[in-house]
């Protein structure tokens, strides 16, 4: 088999596992059982490994001394450690992208903004969030993409990457309910105003709170799943 080939395999693994993990399917705790794997992605080990090594480079994963590989757990002092550090740097990196921030960022942010409040034809709930979850992404990396330093938003991309568990359990609660959503819309709306005021305070404060909404509607649904 070719380089490129195994390449793509440990993409594929890396991805679908950590699709798995973040929606559930692997819940905290659980032993990844390498022939559980094999058999449900189709995958040998090879692939395999390499997606672990990288789950667990992320924080999903804990290698198990001579015994494997398991779930990382939840709990709530990460829930709010993560979602504390994320606020901060989105905070400010938002102030530095209205310091910094062209035109085309501007255009940008307005773009993100009008795709993220249309409704979209959709065939299921998993797509209903999945497009939801995609466009709010971008509207909020547009936010801060102004900021012009590469290596502050790879470290905004590691930490948004160990919030995905936590996220979305906060996505399954708000997305199917049109009342949270229009409260997110608000929202939204309210901080495209500030930002293209280029009221840098302002938009960092509101950009801080807006971020830690969701910490107490997850940590609700941690406690009622019995995750904590």
């Amino acid at each position: 088999m070719d380089s490129p080939s195994r390449q793509n395999l440990g993409i594929s693994a890396y991805s679908w596992l950590k699709h798995d993990i973040i929606r559930g399917v692997f819940p905290p705790g659980e032993k990844l059982l390498m022939s559980r794997l094999k058999e449900r992605y189709d995958l040998g080990v090879g692939p395999l490994r390499e997606a672990l090594s990288q789950l667990v480079a992320e924080r999903l994963v804990v290698a198990i001394s001579q015994r494997g590989y398991r779930v990382a757990s939840m709990s709530l002092a990460e829930l709010d450690d993560i979602y504390d550090a994320r606020s901060q740097l989105e905070a400010m990196l938002l102030r530095l992208a209205i310091e910094r921030g062209d035109d085309t960022w501007e255009a940008e942010i307005l773009a993100k903004a009008h795709t993220l409040s249309k409704v979209v034809e959709v065939n299921s709930a998993d797509e209903v969030l999945d497009v939801w979850d995609a466009r709010h992404k971008a509207f909020h990396t547009a936010m801060v993409a102004g900021c012009g330093s590469s290596h502050l938003l790879q470290v905004r991309a590691s930490l948004f990457d160990q919030a995905e568990r936590y996220r979305h359990l906060w996505l399954q609660e708000t997305v199917f309910s049109e009342q949270a959503l229009e409260r997110k819309r608000q929202e939204h709306a309210a901080l495209v105003d500030v930002v293209l005021s280029r009221d840098a305070e302002r938009a960092a404060k509101m950009m801080h709170e807006h971020l830690l909404t969701p910490v107490p509607i997850i940590t609700e649904v941690m406690r009622r799943q019995g995750l904590v």
